[in-house]
């Protein structure tokens, strides 16, 4: 990718792309959501590429809208943290990881769509930027994902949030894309420069 394009990319070429394919993905349902979306025993069929397109189909236009109101939010929240390489390669981890965790650990959740399990992982290691700059706002932010995800573990979905989009809140997808994220932001600050051995003479 040449510095050039990043250049003009910038902090919101990344989110402008990803709403691209989510829009574009809303405009081939319901084909894209029969191909792309995760399915269990499709994934086991070897139709493998649903880890990762999962993340950007969604069961309606209002599920698509929330999640990109929430991709909007984040954006003016952390965009003096995004570069175009570096938020893709966020988001296809955290998407990578958001599904990984459902095939392994969530066997019961079959079907699944929608961006909030990745968006979930790119808000906490946005947070952990924040944290990592000096600011007091990244802790605010990352112990507020927390409690959400701790209530939702416990208390399930919010129901009107289930009756707008027409399916389950899938909570454990959040939980699954937190960890991705925090997981991603620790990788990056360990050193990965090696000391070479001294040369003895």
């Amino acid at each position: 990718m040449s510095s050039d394009f990043t250049k003009f990319a910038g902090p919101y070429g990344g989110p402008l792309l990803l709403t691209l394919c989510v829009l574009l993905a809303c405009v081939f349902e319901p084909a894209s959501g029969e191909w792309l979306a995760y399915d269990r025993y499709a994934i086991e069929g070897f139709e493998t590429w649903r880890l990762l397109t999962a993340n950007i189909v969604h069961t309606n236009g209002w599920h698509a809208l929330l999640n990109l109101a929430g991709l909007t939010l984040l954006t003016f929240l952390h965009s003096d943290h995004y570069r175009f390489m570096r938020f893709i390669k966020l988001f296809l981890w955290c998407s990578l990881l958001t599904s990984a965790g459902i095939y392994y650990f969530s066997p019961q959740l079959i079907w699944y769509a929608g961006l909030s399990g990745a968006l979930h992982g790119v808000f906490l290691w946005g947070a952990c930027m924040d944290i990592r700059a000096g600011l007091k706002s990244g802790w605010l932010l990352a112990c507020g994902v927390v409690a959400k995800i701790v209530y939702e573990q416990i208390n399930g979905g919010s129901a009107d949030v289930e009756a707008l989009i027409g399916a389950a809140v899938a909570t454990d997808a959040h939980l699954y894309g937190a960890v991705a994220g925090l997981l991603m932001f620790l990788l990056m600050i360990i050193p990965v420069n090696k000391r070479r051995p001294a040369v003895q003479h």
